[in-house]
């Protein structure tokens, strides 16, 4: 019995009515995508109807989301399997149909690939001034809670706390003496002067003992960011140095003293250092004669790589990116006057895939149509041949 479910689990899988309910439904979820990106812009349309399993929906007095349509990430997983079980079921192993072969492998790769970046992709930020050189990048979206130590002003120590360890209810900083007890937490939150009659605030230290915090809906859109907040204890050598507010909506960071150091306390874009530098010589921002149409960006930068040695001279400009260890830096903005460059930086491991997977399903077919137009002259000459 379990071996007849299981053959016909196997045979419906590979059918090719799973294939099509697949493509219909990825060519819904791209539509719906598309529409959803005017409320929630482009990262946060991908991220809730291609990268998410389910598309969740929030209904008036329901506590939870309920399930309306199969997200991108469910879709494309049963694609995969229904291509590599079909291969394996229905191809025929001889060197004739080597070009479905080839086919089918380059479909999966092409869905595997969109798994990869997903599943790993990182883009950051990196802004560089005219004759300013930089080694770290920045994310858009993820943040961190500084603490600085800016005892030595011509050598601050930064360590960082992730903003997802904010969730815990005691971080310890390795190397240091200090440990931070969380006393709340909020993702995204509005900060407003407190009010005669609000019930006195956590925060006990600084700017945030006169600051009222309320727990905001997450940001939906790239136009909007969130406003992280969190309340917490600074221990140090079993004293404790209060209650402190820290928020990316505060503009100056908090100090506190300890045993002769001096520890700033601030909530920033999270940061990612680089073993090399970026200097940017020149930036150059054309535009069409006589107009203030843009015709090309570009930024003439510096690499310096103290590891290995490195250094030399790179243009990147509009479609012609820098590759660089496993990192590709596009020319995306500008600002002050043309004065700084902005380069969005993107790490995916899986960025050749897209590019092997096309290469192979036009191969197959190419393959295909070949070896179908070989035996239909073949049948078309054999015919003639009985004819006369």
């Amino acid at each position: 019995m379990i071996k007849t479910y299981a053959l016909r689990f196997w045979n419906g899988l590979a059918s090719m009515q799973v294939t099509i309910v697949s493509m219909a439904l990825l060519m819904a979820l791209v539509f719906l995508c598309t529409l959803a990106q005017t409320d929630l812009g482009t990262f946060g349309a991908v991220h809730v109807y291609m990268r998410s399993w389910l598309v969740v929906r929030h209904f008036p007095g329901i506590p939870f989301g309920v399930p309306v349509f199969p997200g991108g990430a469910l879709v494309g997983l049963v694609l995969v399997l229904n291509l590599t079980v079909a291969l394996i079921k229905r191809v025929d192993w001889n060197f004739s149909k080597s070009g479905l072969w080839i086919t089918h492998f380059g479909l999966i790769l092409l869905v595997a690939g969109e798994f990869s970046t997903g599943a790993f992709q990182v883009e950051t930020n990196m802004a560089i001034d005219q004759g300013e050189t930089v080694n770290y990048l920045v994310s858009p979206r993820d943040f961190e809670l500084a603490v600085t130590d800016v005892t030595n002003a011509g050598h601050p120590e930064v360590f960082s706390i992730p903003e997802s360890m904010l969730k815990r209810k005691e971080v310890a900083i390795p190397d240091t003496p200090l440990t931070f007890r969380i006393k709340a937490y909020y993702p995204n939150s509005t900060l407003a002067r407190l009010a005669p009659g609000d019930p006195a605030p956590l925060a006990t230290m600084g700017v945030g003992a006169g600051v009222k915090v309320t727990e905001a809906p997450l940001a939906a859109t790239e136009t909007e960011a969130n406003m992280v907040s969190a309340i917490i204890e600074p221990v140090a050598g079993g004293q404790s140095y209060g209650n402190w507010l820290v928020s990316n909506g505060i503009g100056a960071p908090q100090t506190f003293m300890h045993a002769g150091h001096t520890y700033a306390l601030s909530v920033q874009n999270r940061r990612y250092y680089l073993p090399y530098s970026l200097t940017l010589k020149k930036f150059s921002h054309d535009v069409y004669p006589g107009t203030d149409i843009p015709k090309n960006f570009s930024s003439l930068v510096h690499i310096s790589n103290p590891g290995t040695g490195e250094e030399r001279d790179v243009l990147i400009y509009m479609n012609q990116p820098l590759r660089y260890e496993g990192r590709a830096f596009y020319q995306a903005s500008f600002g002050k006057g043309d004065t700084q460059s902005i380069l969005q930086v993107v790490k995916n491991p899986g960025w050749l895939m897209p590019y092997i997977s096309c290469t192979l399903i036009t191969l197959g077919l190419l393959l295909h149509f070949g070896f179908t137009l070989r035996r239909s002259m073949r049948r078309r000459s054999e015919s003639l041949q009985v004819t006369a």
